[in-house]
């Protein structure tokens, strides 16, 4: 079990309730269907399994990305991957930036995200009203709070402006608020999920996966680095830092891997069981070894970029690429057959190398240990490497360092002779150095795309893979949906 329990039977319950309200005509009925009715919640139990079932959509496939890591794929740091037809029309457009608005993936990623803010709504708007222990309410408004915003951190960023929805009956024909209207939200949300949830140290070991005061303060820091906020991002990051609730793990690997589950450095992750079920998680799935073992499809592939980005000796190296012949846990990585191990050039040059992620693996030869993976949403090293890129913006590099080195200081695993400490306090050069951490640190964990669009070093990192300025900077809207609105949302620059 890996510290999910939320009462899977409940979230199977409420997953259900929800389904069937989904059935209903969406133009003609209020797409809150069942849950806005007066029968649900009303009792402390109901308050539990609503909260719980927010919780579900975060192992719903569709809300990492619509099931494949796009984001990923569309950096420096990614292909596609997989066997090189599967996929190929539908996902292979993101490795030239060649998709378009009516792809299936971006409508699931869009429905999905708003069904989460759908369960959050419904704990915000009746668990106040139930008769319960009023610490226990609140914690729930506040986990229910902070999913909301982590949703909404998800929506503004791949689409800006997005329709802020806040209660149980929105209009059918719903405009998209600005991007700074959804950003207040979002921090709204997060100072009032700080105010009530507990630190992590004070959650019951059975309730590990559950949000906390640390989580909050931390995707504020994010949200306010995205903002550009420097300042604020500084004070909520070094906020984390200062509660002295988390720490980097000793290796690597254990970051995101399963010794590390809920461990020193997970700030928050989203448990899963080792199952093709509700309680499993097919983020790791997509991207699991190809072949054999059969660990899944083999998305996001390492690209050669990213191998020769790493320093000489970085035990990150190994802790991020798996190599065809690597032994992992006993098991020898043989890959997929059908998939060249390597794919050359006109001039015989190597563009590709059949290699995997990582970071997703779990121990185990089949299929369904791969859902078992607790994916990594935000971790420790990403807000020390946060912490540092506001200081040195703050003017403040010599502090800035203290938190950069201490994320080499753990690569380095005890070798004093590689990754040395970082010592310019020219804050441009800090700049690039910083990013360039985030870089290696966080590889295929959903970052770098993000990073190169807010630092604008989009156009000049992507372009040759097909990034246009003016455009890439957000996805396009999903066809159906705009159709859905009859025309009250209006689709992003550039993608008509």
């Amino acid at each position: 079990m890996k510290k999910i329990r939320l009462n899977i039977t409940r979230i199977i319950l409420i997953s259900l309730l929800v389904a069937i309200s989904a059935c209903e005509d969406f133009l003609e009925k209020n797409p809150q269907g069942l849950l806005s009715q007066a029968s649900f919640p009303v009792s402390a139990s109901d308050a539990e399994l609503a909260t719980n079932a927010c919780y579900a959509v975060l192992r719903n496939g569709g809300f990492h990305s619509g099931l494949f890591p796009l984001t990923d794929i569309m950096s420096d740091d990614a292909y596609k991957g997989s066997n090189p037809g599967d996929q190929a029309a539908v996902i292979g457009p993101y490795d030239d930036f060649t998709f378009t608005t009516t792809g299936s993936e971006l409508a699931s990623w869009w429905s999905t995200l708003y069904q989460g803010i759908k369960r959050a709504n419904v704990v915000l708007a009746k668990v106040p009203d139930i008769t319960m222990d009023e610490d226990l309410k609140n914690r729930y408004l506040g986990e229910a709070s902070f999913i909301r915003a982590l949703i909404y951190f998800d929506l503004v960023r791949a689409w800006g402006g997005v329709p802020l929805i806040k209660d149980l009956n929105p209009p059918l024909r719903l405009e998209r608020s600005s991007t700074t209207e959804v950003y207040n939200q979002i921090k709204t949300d997060l100072l009032f999920a700080i105010d009530n949830l507990p630190v992590k140290s004070q959650v019951a070991t059975d309730e590990l996966g559950r949000a906390t005061k640390g989580a909050a303060q931390a995707l504020l820091a994010k949200a306010y680095l995205f903002e550009g906020d420097f300042d604020n991002c500084e004070t909520y990051a070094m906020a984390v830092i200062n509660s002295l609730e988390y720490d980097l793990e000793p290796i690597f690997i254990d970051a995101n891997g399963i010794n590390g589950q809920h461990g020193v450095e997970s700030v928050f992750e989203i448990g899963a069981e080792g199952v093709e079920a509700t309680s499993g998680n097919q983020y790791a799935n997509v991207q699991g070894v190809r072949g054999t073992p059969n660990r899944g499809w083999g998305f996001n592939r390492p690209s050669i970029d990213l191998r020769e980005s790493f320093e000489n000796n970085d035990p990150r190296f190994k802790g991020t690429i798996i190599d065809l012949g690597d032994t992992l846990d006993g098991i020898i990585i043989a890959g997929d057959g059908t998939t060249p191990d390597i794919t050359e050039d006109d001039e015989g040059n190597i563009i590709e190398i059949e290699c995997y992620n990582r970071k997703v693996w779990t121990p185990g030869n089949t299929v369904p240990t791969q859902f078992g993976h607790n994916r990594r949403i935000i971790r420790y090293a990403d807000v020390l490497l946060m912490a540092a890129e506001a200081l040195n913006e703050n003017d403040q590099p010599s502090e800035a360092l203290v938190h950069l080195n201490k994320v080499r200081e753990r690569a380095r695993e005890g070798n004093g002779g590689i990754l040395p400490d970082i010592t310019t306090t020219n804050k441009d050069l800090l700049r690039d150095l910083i990013l360039e951490e985030r870089r290696i640190e966080l590889a295929l964990e959903g970052h770098r795309y993000w990073d190169l669009v807010r630092t604008g070093k989009a156009t000049e990192v992507l372009s040759p893979l097909g990034y246009s300025a003016g455009k890439h900077e957000l996805f396009p809207i999903p066809q159906n949906e705009i159709d859905l609105s009859q025309g009250a949302l209006i689709q992003n620059p550039n993608w008509d």
